[in-house]
């Protein structure tokens, strides 16, 4: 089971410490919906506002991946349907 945890201020997890640092700012997150981009090394590449949609991140993925963008899944090999 998941608990609620603090992600601003002394009592913020130490996950969310360490992306708040790694991104450069600091700043604190504004809201249950920020979201952070990690590459497969564990630098954080970017940081994104609550109402960024992950259609969106998605896009940026296959530029840090190194792979062009298909618009289809890997597993099943679908097309992506917008939602």
């Amino acid at each position: 089971m998941f608990s609620k945890i603090e992600v601003n201020g002394d009592g913020a997890c130490d996950l969310y410490t360490w992306l708040k640092a790694e991104q450069g700012d600091g700043a604190d997150i504004t809201w249950n919906f920020e979201k952070f981009l990690v590459d497969r090394t564990g630098h954080v590449v970017k940081r994104y506002p609550p109402q960024t949609t992950p259609e969106k991140v998605a896009e940026d993925l296959p530029a840090l991946l190194g792979e062009p963008p298909t618009g289809r899944r890997p597993a099943d090999d679908k097309p992506l349907a917008p939602r």
